[in-house]
This record gives C-alpha cells, structure tokens and sequence, in this order.
C-alpha cells in the first residue's frame, strides 16, 4: 500500500531564522494521525539562514540521523565534538543516556538546508557517540546508495534495524527499493519531479510505503530522493524525549 503525502498537506514552520517542514508530531505540533512510522518518530526538512544556530539542547535514547541537502552543516555537542559536514554528509547522534547538541548554519553568507530524522534505538540508555561520513555526488548518481544502517563499515551505523538510502537521479531513470516483511519506507523526493510506483510526485511530496514488496521511483527531471527502511513494530525503550 503507497499512501502520497503531498506537499501542502505537511506542517510548515516559519521562525525567521529558519524554516522547516514537520512530518510528525514534533515540539509544539500535535497530529495524531502522523504521530511517527514505525521506528521513525521524527522527520524534518529544515533551513537555516545564513550564520543562524540552534542553541544547545538535550535528548535522550534518540538515534538522531542528519543528511545535508545543500549548503554547509556545523555541529556541535557536549561531547565536545565540533565540524562541519557538506551536501550529502550523514550524520548519526546516539543520545542513549542523555546529551546536548546544537545544528548550525556553517556559512555566514549561504543559506542551509539539512533533513533530520529520529529513530528509536534498539537498547536504551546508550553511551552518547557521533558518527559522520561524506558521500559524494557521484555515490549517489542514478542508483539509491544506502548511507545508514546497522551494519556500520561502509555506512554510517544505526542502533536499530533501520536503513537510509538517498538518490540524485536523471530524467527517465528508475530505481527500485525492496521492502522486507514487517517493514515500511517512507520516501520523500527533496528536489524535483518524479513518480512513486507510477504516482505522479514533486518536490516536498513523501509516500507511506507498507505492506507490499517493493517502490518503484522513476525521475521524470532532476531528482533528489531520501528513503527511510523501518520496522513497523518497535518497542519503545528508556526515554524518549521528543522536545526541541
């Protein structure tokens, strides 16, 4: 079953010095009806003005997943971690038992665009760590690459049976994303004009997919894609604290 989400149709939040896209219930926005997807509890498409920061702030048992879209991603923690990630850096924070981190703006002149993803972790109360890796232009050219995922090496490592594939695919090109059994993708084309399973998409637009055994996406112009692979049965362990 592929259920579209339309662009229109998702929580739109203007601070001044940011930007964002909410497509969960998340700070002071409250929808039952997209409360989280499966093991997924927080997706945002965030922009941030040039030299903007979000001050420090605590989570805890999060798995915190950051792709940068464009622009230059500056992070900082009370782990005393502090870089800067370009576009299609990931980023992987495990806030198990409990830390601070602050999501800045790198550039004091261009803007900055990054999409951030919650996981629930498969054990609580994890020691805090940080993970990044840089993916080039070229790793992800008309082929889904898979960035994150629990097996680590290659890719960024996730405390939980969760994955996340991203795409810049060329007019006419199609990519398939096999789904297992118990599992669910949630797509979202960041850029462009596209079709999930034959669904006619744009930019902004993001697809529910459960229940069947595979998507399909197919570019009809310059595309970008971000796809999440979750479990749809998670137990919820320690904490979570879902609060800016």
């Amino acid at each position: 079953m592929l259920t579209i989400r339309r662009d229109r149709e998702i929580y739109e939040v203007e601070g001044g010095w940011f930007h964002a896209r909410w497509h969960f219930s998340f700070d002071h926005y409250r929808d039952p009806e997209n409360d989280g997807f499966g093991a997924m509890r927080v997706f945002n498409d965030d922009r941030l003005v040039p030299g903007a920061v979000w001050p420090l702030h605590p989570h805890r048992d999060v798995e915190g997943l950051t792709y940068v879209v464009e622009g230059t991603f500056r992070h900082e923690d009370s782990l005393g971690n502090d870089g800067v990630l370009p576009a299609g850096s990931v980023q992987r924070m495990t806030l198990g038992s409990g830390a601070l981190h602050s999501e800045q703006n790198g550039s004091d002149t261009e803007p900055m665009r990054f999409i951030q993803i919650w996981i629930l972790p498969d054990t609580p109360s994890l020691p805090p760590s940080v993970e990044q890796r840089v993916f080039t232009v070229e790793d992800r050219t008309d082929r889904l690459r898979k960035v994150i995922g629990p097996e680590g090496g290659d890719v960024v490592k996730v405390h939980q049976d969760a994955a996340v594939y991203v795409a810049r695919l060329g007019p006419g090109v199609e990519v398939e994303h096999r789904i297992g059994e118990g599992r669910g993708a949630y797509a979202y084309l960041i850029e462009g004009r596209a079709a999930f399973d034959g669904e006619p998409v744009s930019t902004g637009d993001a697809a529910r997919v459960t229940e069947q055994p595979t998507v399909r996406v197919r570019a009809e112009e310059p595309s970008e894609l971000i796809v999440v692979d979750v479990p749809m049965e998670v137990t919820r362990v320690g904490v979570w604290a879902g609060r800016r």
